[in-house]
């Protein structure tokens, strides 16, 4: 398992002012990252070293923002003003993932701008509804040089992550290569005092080191 990235969903500002706003902050562009049409939603994406990407996503005016899970995350994530939405790790094979969840994965795809289909099987956002702290899972159907983190060079490091939860619950649900998925960031558990999930991650950037 690799921690693929992370999702952060927008507030009242919209797609461009908050990834405006995080651009001026990283001293780095988002790339126009395009429509999930199974999820009902945009991304904007900002490459990251070690093979990772951060992106920030907005939910459509669309009824499959309505009714699928992912779709529904990231609106109700924005009606509370948006930030936080979970992480990602991927796996080149989904097929334990399923046997462990007790589900089948789910096809994604997402057209790029320059006309390119992304596709790829996810699985766990159900668990993130649930529990924010907890990854969902992806297995990548495309050439490495295609991943979202190869748009452009990137001079951005993700350094830190501050979870609300524990690894032993993250272990519970997808396993020891889950927690082993974190170990080349510095993790921060923390007891939740509210609801699970990320609290905060921190970048190594060209304007130096950015806490989000």
């Amino acid at each position: 398992m690799h921690l693929d990235h992370l999702s952060f969903a927008v507030g009242p500002a919209g797609l461009i002012a908050t990834t405006t706003e995080l651009s001026e902050k990283f001293g780095a562009v988002f790339q126009a990252g395009g429509i999930h049409p199974r999820f009902g939603t945009n991304n904007m994406i900002l490459p990251l070293r070690n093979h990772q990407y951060l992106e920030v996503v907005e939910a459509l005016e669309h009824p499959a923002s309505d009714k699928a899970p992912f779709g529904q995350a990231v609106r109700a994530r924005s009606e509370l003003g948006g930030g936080w939405l979970g992480w990602c790790v991927s796996v080149e094979d989904i097929t334990p993932v399923e046997h462990r969840i007790g589900r089948h994965a789910v096809p994604g795809n997402r057209h790029r701008p320059d006309g390119l289909n992304l596709t790829w099987k996810q699985i766990g956002v159900h668990g993130m509804r649930a529990d924010p702290q907890l990854p969902f899972v992806i297995s990548w159907d495309i050439p490495e040089d295609e991943h979202p983190s190869q748009m452009a060079e990137s001079e951005v490091t993700l350094t830190a992550l501050e979870i609300a939860g524990s690894p032993e619950r993250l272990a519970d649900w997808l396993g020891e290569p889950a927690v082993g998925a974190l170990e080349q960031i510095e993790v921060r558990w923390v007891a939740p005092n509210g609801a699970p999930g990320i609290l905060a991650a921190e970048f190594d950037t060209p304007n130096g080191i950015v806490r989000v």
